[in-house]
């Protein structure tokens, strides 16, 4: 935390004495005395932190905070207001101006490092869990760079499978995570030939025994964080092509011995793949799907599973049909995917 900037906002020298010997042993600090300072001061410093005061000469502290909150190009800033208004209403602008805590003076050192500390635990979380969200976003692109037709495939799919293990009474922070995990299953696949993954005919037998090292060569990167949200990525990348009879790879495994994770993923990305038109086939009919996936199941798909998913076919699809609306607005207005 010692690296983190805190930019303190007060127009009185004997306030700006007072924090500054509160937290200057264990943070970077940054001064203003009014708005203009302060604005300056954000786009210099990019604060993590800003202890702002209400009444400042040149501007009202909830304005400025509006405006602090508008030019920080990361969103993340954090602003608690330190002012000798102690009244709820006060208290209430400041929360809807967009600060994150109220303090009174005359202030506590405790309390200031307490509040300080909590709001900087949360901006690095906040920034760590963008880290990974950007990580998944990038393993799924490379994981089907060489996959011209995937388009939205990977995040619908993704979708599919939360709708799934919710049905299936994943608590929602585990579904959540699995429609993280679920767009990097294919990870594995930059281990697999250019030449393999564009071939446009039927692989011959040499080039399957390449093509069935990626789920492996998936959960050998995917397992080197031990973040949940990959090891659970890891999980499903290695496993997303094994089926219920045993007859799948790379290992061969049956029934329950499969994780239910990669038998959540499986059959999501089947439906999705057949629902997809291609330049090699046309999108099949929901009717058409629902039958081939019943006539799998008990052999690729999980008969459990195959019986959930077709009772929640109506949310199924009503997703297929949102992902089909930000497929059809203009670029950068789509819905976020993960």
């Amino acid at each position: 935390m010692g690296t983190q900037t805190i930019l303190i906002v007060d127009d009185e020298p004997a306030n700006l004495a007072i924090m500054d010997g509160i937290l200057q042993a264990s943070y970077r600090l940054a001064f203003a005395r009014n708005g203009a300072e302060a604005v300056a001061a954000v786009a210099k410093h990019r604060p993590a932190l800003v202890l702002l005061d209400v009444g400042l000469p040149d501007i009202d502290g909830y304005d400025l905070c509006r405006q602090i909150r508008q030019i920080d190009p990361t969103q993340a800033v954090q602003v608690i207001f330190i002012t000798s208004y102690n009244d709820a209403a006060h208290e209430a602008a400041g929360f809807d101006a967009g600060g994150v805590d109220y303090i009174v003076k005359p202030v506590l050192p405790q309390l200031v490092r307490a509040r300080v500390s909590a709001h900087l635990a949360r901006v690095q979380a906040t920034v760590l869990a963008q880290s990974y969200r950007d990580a998944i976003l990038m393993l799924g692109h490379a994981g089907h760079y060489n996959d011209t037709d995937t388009g939205a495939h990977i995040w619908r799919m993704a979708a599919y499978a939360r709708a799934l293990a919710l049905a299936c009474d994943w608590s929602i922070e585990r579904s959540d995570q699995l429609e993280l995990a679920a767009p990097m299953h294919d990870t594995g696949k930059l281990g697999v030939p250019q030449a393999i993954l564009r071939k446009p005919g039927p692989l011959d037998a040499q080039e399957w025994v390449v093509m069935r090292t990626h789920p492996k060569v998936g959960f050998d990167i995917l397992s080197k964080s031990q973040a949940p949200v990959f090891q659970l990525a890891a999980e499903v990348s290695l496993r997303h092509h094994e089926k219920w009879d045993g007859s799948g790879y790379p290992d061969g495994l049956r029934g329950h011995d499969i994780p239910q994770s990669a038998r959540i993923v499986a059959l999501a990305d089947v439906f999705d793949a057949l629902s997809m038109k291609r330049p090699y086939k046309d999108a099949w009919p929901i009717e058409k799907i629902m039958a081939h996936i019943q006539t799998d199941a008990g052999k690729h798909f999980d008969p459990e599973l195959v019986a959930v998913f077709t009772r929640i076919l109506p949310e199924i699809l009503g997703i297929q049909s949102r992902w089909a609306d930000a497929d059809n607005k203009p670029q950068g207005e789509a819905v976020s995917v993960i």
